[in-house]
């Protein structure tokens, strides 16, 4: 390249030099730079300026646009959380109901687990009133029998 830039700073143009051969059938050459006009110089940098402004002028209607769809969540998060809150509130009252029912079941309960401890007593006794008769049928008819 540097070669190729020093004869064309000499004046010879670039296809004019000798250049090694190659089997490369994408080798291109290269054309000497020309300035264009001045009227296509303005044309261009008016062209130029007019996509720019465009691309700015999306660039910054999709920030908006993501800014704006930001808001949109934020605003549906916060009616997600105080509708959880308005039901951890229900929760929480449902719960306090549910303990004082509680409470004024507990002098039952405390009845029934006093009243299962003598059923368990009562079916003790009854197993050793039972094994207590069958001993005395038994040495009755122990007794008969002599």
């Amino acid at each position: 390249m540097a070669a190729a830039a020093a004869a064309a700073a000499q004046g010879v143009s670039a296809t004019q030099r000798e250049e090694p051969v190659r089997d490369d059938a994408a080798v291109e050459t290269a054309e000497e730079a020309k300035e264009p006009a001045e009227a296509d110089i303005t044309e261009l940098c008016r062209d130029m300026f007019s996509k720019m402004a465009a691309y700015l002028t999306g660039e910054l209607t999709a920030t908006s646009e993501d800014y704006k769809l930001l808001e949109n969540m934020n605003k549906l998060t916060s009616l997600k959380y105080l509708e959880m809150k308005d039901i951890a509130i229900n929760i929480s009252r449902n719960l306090k109901d549910l303990n004082q029912k509680y409470a004024g079941l507990q002098p039952y309960l405390d009845q029934i687990s006093v009243i299962e401890e003598q059923v368990a007593a009562l079916e003790q006794a009854a197993y050793k009133l039972d094994a207590y008769s069958k001993k005395l049928e038994a040495k009755y008819k122990k007794l008969e029998k002599r």
